[in-house]
C-alpha cells in the first residue's frame, strides 16, 4: 500500500507521464518511458512556475527596472539553490551553463597551462563528455575497470603513484550511464588529494538520483569540481552548473568572452569581472536556471535519499526479472548490496540492439535507449571488441555498430510499466525469428545514406 501510494503520487508531480501514443497496430497506448537517463520529462512545478514568473521576466543584472531587479535576485539566489542541493563549500562558486557538455569543456579550458606534461586521469568508464574535452590539454591517462566493469582503485593508485605528483586532475563520473554503477566519489576524492591532484565529478546520472554531499575544503574526501544538467532531473529549457574553487576560474581567461563577463574595458585592456559572471558573457539563461531551481526544491522537499531508494525498488525488480528471460545478457552484476541508480543495459542473444528498441517501441510504446550511449570505449570494452574489430566498423559500410539497449527510470515510472516490458521481452526472446523478420533493420536514407551507423547517434 505504501508503495502504491508513493508510485502514483510521484507520477501525478511529473508532466505527459499519462500520454497517449500511437504504436505499430495502430491503437494508441499510454507511454512509457524508459530513457531517462537520456532526458526526463518536466515536472509539473517546474512549467507552472515558469508560467508564473513568465509576466515579470525582465534582464538579469545591471537593468534598474522593478522586473529587471526581480529577475536578478531570483537568478543569483538559484545558485545558493545548488550549493545547498549538493552541499557545496561556501567559498565555491556556481557558474550557470547550458549543459554538463559545456561545463566540462569550460573547466578544461580553465585549467588548462602550457605544460602539456600535466596528467589528467579520465577512466574507461566515461561518457565522451568528460573524455575528449581533455585530450588535446593534457596528458590523459585511463584507470582501467575490473571484468565486471567496475572502476579499479588499485589502478587508480597505482597510477598517481606512477606520475609522481604531475596528475593535475581525477576526473570521474559520479554514476555510470550504461551500468548504473555509482563510483565510490568520497574513496577517489581521498586518493586523489593525496597524491596532490584535485578531482572532478561528472554528476549527469548521479546528482538527480542520490544524495550528493560536496564536503567542506578542509576534508580530504571533498569533491574540488562539480557539474550537472537540468534536463535530466526534470527541468527543460536548457540549464546545467559547473561548481568550483573561485580561485580557479579567477586565474583562467574565459573560453566564451562579451558583454555581461566584463567590467571596464578599452580597445588596449579587458577588466573582466569576478567569478562566476567571469563566465557568463552575454544574456543568461533565466528560465533555464529557474526551471532548474524549481525542480531541485520539489525534489528535496520529496526528499532525495527517498527517491533514491523508490527507483533502487524498481532497477532491482528489472534487473531481477531480465536474469530470468533466456538469451538476456547484463551488463551489471547483480549484488543487492552495491551503490547504483536506476538504469542497466543489456544485450538480447541474436538480436541488434537497434531490433530491439523498436519492437519495444513499435509494439507496445517502450521508449528505451540504444547503441553506445555516447560512451564508446566503455561499451565496447564491455562487449570485448578488439581493435581490429573495432577499426572494422569504423571503415565498412556494410555492417551496423554493436551496441546495446538501456533501461532508465525516473520517479514517476513504476512496476506496472516494468511488469509489461518483462512480458514483451520475454515473449520477443521466445519467438525471435519472427521479429527478426519483422523489424530488420532499415536506416532512414536522410540521416546516413546507405550506412548502417545509426548506431552511432546517441
Amino acid at each position: 500500500m505504501i508503495y502504491r501510494n508513493l508510485s502514483s503520487y510521484f507520477r501525478s508531480l511529473v508532466a505527459g507521464a499519462d500520454t497517449k501514443i500511437p504504436i505499430a497496430n495502430g491503437k494508441y497506448v499510454t507511454a512509457i518511458n524508459f530513457d531517462n537517463a537520456a532526458t526526463t520529462p518536466p515536472l509539473c512545478s517546474v512549467l507552472k512556475e515558469i508560467a508564473c514568473f513568465a509576466p515579470w521576466y525582465a534582464s538579469v543584472h545591471r537593468g534598474k527596472g522593478y522586473k529587471s531587479i526581480l529577475t536578478s535576485e531570483r537568478y543569483d539566489h538559484g545558485r545558493e539553490v545548488v550549493k545547498q542541493f549538493v552541499k557545496a563549500d561556501k567559498h565555491d562558486v556556481v557558474v550557470f551553463t547550458k549543459n554538463t557538455t559545456e561545463s566540462i569543456n569550460m573547466l578544461a579550458y580553465a585549467l588548462a597551462t602550457d605544460d602539456k606534461q600535466q596528467v589528467v586521469l579520465s577512466t574507461d568508464m566515461e561518457h565522451l563528455a568528460n573524455d575528449l574535452p581533455w585530450r588535446d590539454k593534457f596528458t590523459i591517462d585511463y584507470v582501467a575497470i575490473t571484468s565486471s566493469g567496475r572502476l579499479s582503485l588499485e589502478n587508480l593508485a597505482l597510477k598517481l603513484q606512477t606520475y609522481e605528483g604531475r596528475v593535475k586532475l581525477v576526473t570521474v563520473t559520479g554514476a555510470s550511464n550504461v551500468t548504473g554503477y555509482i563510483n565510490p566519489i568520497h574513496t577517489i576524492a581521498r586518493l586523489a588529494h593525496k597524491y596532490g591532484a584535485k578531482i572532478f565529478v561528472d554528476g549527469a546520472q548521479w546528482v538527480p538520483h542520490t544524495p550528493v554531499d560536496m564536503k567542506p575544503y578542509d576534508s580530504p574526501e571533498h569533491i574540488d569540481y562539480l557539474t550537472f544538467s537540468a534536463h535530466k532531473m526534470y527541468a527543460p529549457f536548457g540549464a546545467g552548473v559547473l561548481i568550483g574553487a573561485k580561485e580557479t576560474f579567477e586565474q583562467a581567461i574565459p573560453v566564451y568572452q562579451g558583454g555581461g563577463a566584463v567590467g571596464l574595458v578599452s580597445q588596449q585592456t579587458i577588466e573582466w569581472d569576478s567569478p562566476p559572471a567571469k563566465y557568463e558573457a552575454g544574456t543568461p539563461n533565466m528560465m533555464g536556471v529557474l526551471a532548474l531551481i524549481t525542480a531541485i526544491e520539489t525534489l528535496s522537499r520529496l526528499n532525495i535519499g527517498d527517491i533514491h531508494n523508490y527507483e533502487r525498488k524498481l532497477i532491482d525488480y528489472a534487473i531481477g526479472g531480465l536474469s530470468t528471460i533466456p538469451g538476456i545478457t547484463l551488463y551489471s552484476t547483480r549484488d543487492r548490496d552495491e551503490e547504483r541508480v536506476s538504469l542497466v543495459s543489456f544485450s538480447l542473444e541474436g538480436m541488434h540492439h537497434s531490433q530491439v528498441a523498436e519492437i519495444l517501441s513499435q509494439e507496445a510504446g517502450i521508449a528505451v535507449r540504444n547503441g553506445l550511449f555516447c560512451a564508446h570505449p566503455y561499451v565496447e570494452k564491455l562487449l570485448n571488441l578488439s581493435e581490429k574489430e573495432i577499426s572494422h566498423y569504423q571503415t565498412q559500410n556494410d555492417k551496423t555498430i554493436p551496441g546495446l539497449v538501456r533501461i532508465s527510470f525516473g520517479i514517476y515510472n513504476n512496476l506496472r510499466e516494468i511488469e509489461g516490458f518483462l512480458d514483451l521481452l520475454s515473449h520477443v526472446a521466445k519467438h525471435r525469428q519472427y521479429y527478426a523478420r519483422k523489424y530488420s533493420y532499415v536506416l532512414a536514407p536522410d540521416r546516413c545514406g546507405d550506412r548502417k551507423k545509426d548506431d552511432l547517434y546517441c
